[in-house]
């Protein structure tokens, strides 16, 4: 992806909240990392360029891709079809003049609908117009292979030289068509290159394909149960995508010799893995790839083991950088943090758990205990899904998470929130339960 020079970024912040003092012997440090971004303003003294989007006539700045589920169950209602056609649609109104796009029906292969030739358009009102007319012509017939579209997606994307490239993905079914390994080979390839949001429509996809897909490629998931709310959701995504102003952000993690990062995960707006994805940045520093950022904020979990030492010493635990790249190979920062570990004897400072690090590790739990939960429902644990359940239920009444909470009500009969005590519910409609488990890891932001 495409670099930028100083005026060219939106301003971040790093803020570090922790408890950073460590009883005789301790040596676990968290800290929970928030990263602010705004855009238009000042960066590092000098006026940052026009939102990167900008005015017509002033570059191109992104590239979408949007992959339309073609499969023969898509005519089964009929108005899953029409509901893509339409959503796509809508998507397509909200691109921005100059940017680069294109339009691929998916079914067991990816095939161009517009504009063709392995290329894409650059959007306008005729482009967008026959884009539109393209979607028309859109029919259902034949199988599900989405490593085949995100290939293409690719392919198409990579042609454009542009900071921002990104993917809207939408299925009705399972990826029956080509292996698991085909699919994750495919994102493996795909995964730095764009960031790509999907979507299931109905019920009859698999939750756990359509999330990895946006976790692999640092996007959202989410479920449309009902096709006739495919165009409104399709046009926030695209609003959203069109927000974005820089690509290729990194979380940098330095630590000192003889500190070992236990973990490095997202915890705000979405629960989000990083720890295994880390790039090495030179000694004892790590990237931890974040995609792509407007105007926005997220918290961030970081875990540190620190080196024994005596009452009274402290050291610097790790230095949390914002980094993009530069065509030198070098890496531009662009705010940095702290953190710290100071050991202490007085217990009240050292046994003190910091508010935002409570808040984010119950969050964290949250998602875990719903996925265990419906995974134990699912296989006939009734037990072990009461169990987990209930423990969701205390957790997100604890935390505020009143979106999930009601969620979770759809699931389970709650006799008693604050103590986590629940009972199955004998009937449960099936796109309640998808909607459970594809937005488990939302969370809700600390009362700071």
């Amino acid at each position: 992806m495409a670099n930028f020079s100083k005026s060219h970024v939106p301003q971040f912040a790093v803020e570090v909240y922790q408890n950073e003092y460590l009883p005789e012997g301790g040596r676990d440090v968290n800290a929970i990392v928030t990263v602010t971004s705004t855009g238009g303003g000042t960066v590092g003294g000098a006026v940052s360029a026009p939102h990167l989007f900008g005015v017509p006539g002033e570059g191109t700045d992104a590239a979408v891709a949007l992959m339309v589920d073609c499969s023969g169950s898509m005519d089964y209602p009929p108005t899953k079809m029409r509901g893509a056609r339409e959503a796509s649609a809508a998507a397509i109104d909200a691109l921005r003049d100059g940017v680069h796009f294109a339009v691929i029906a998916g079914t067991h292969i990816a095939k161009e609908i517009y504009p063709g030739e392995g290329r894409l358009a650059v959007a306008d009102r005729t482009t967008r117009g026959q884009a539109k007319q393209a979607l028309r012509k859109l029919s259902a017939g034949g199988g599900t292979a989405i490593g085949t579209w995100l290939q293409l997606a690719d392919r198409l994307l990579a042609s454009a030289d542009v900071p921002i490239r990104h993917g809207i993905l939408l299925t009705d079914g399972r990826n029956e068509h080509e292996s698991p390994e085909d699919l994750r080979s495919a994102l493996d390839a795909s995964a730095g290159r764009f960031t790509c949001d999907a979507r299931g429509v109905g019920t009859d996809w698999e939750v756990k394909e359509v999330t990895g897909i946006a976790s692999a490629l640092l996007g959202t998931a989410d479920i449309v149960a009902d096709p006739a709310h495919l165009a409104e959701d399709f046009t926030q995504m695209m609003e959203t995508a069109m927000g974005k102003e820089v690509a290729d952000v990194a979380l940098r993690l330095w630590t000192p010799v003889g500190t070992e990062i236990k973990f490095v995960k997202q915890v705000a707006p979405t629960v989000e893995e990083l720890t295994e994805r880390r790039t090495e940045a030179g000694p004892r520093a790590g990237d931890y790839p974040t995609g792509s950022w407007g105007d926005e904020s997220r918290d961030y979990h970081v875990c540190v083991q620190v080196p024994d030492a005596d009452l009274g010493q402290e050291m610097l635990a790790a230095r949390v950088s914002l980094v993009i790249p530069q065509p030198d190979g070098s890496a531009q920062a662009l705010s940095q943090g702290l953190v710290r570990a100071v050991w202490t004897d007085d217990m009240a400072a050292s046994t003190s758990i910091n508010p935002q690090v409570a808040h984010y590790t119950g969050q964290a739990e949250l998602a875990d205990v719903i996925q265990q939960g419906l995974d134990a429902r699912k296989s006939g644990d009734t037990d072990g899904a009461t169990a987990k359940l209930g423990r969701a239920v205390q957790l997100a009444a604890l935390s505020g998470n009143a979106d999930t909470a009601k969620l979770l009500s759809k699931v389970v009969d709650v006799v008693d929130a604050a103590e986590g005590t629940v009972r199955l519910k004998a009937k449960v409609a099936e796109a309640d339960e998808m909607t459970l488990e594809t937005r488990s890891t939302k969370t809700v932001r600390v009362k700071k």
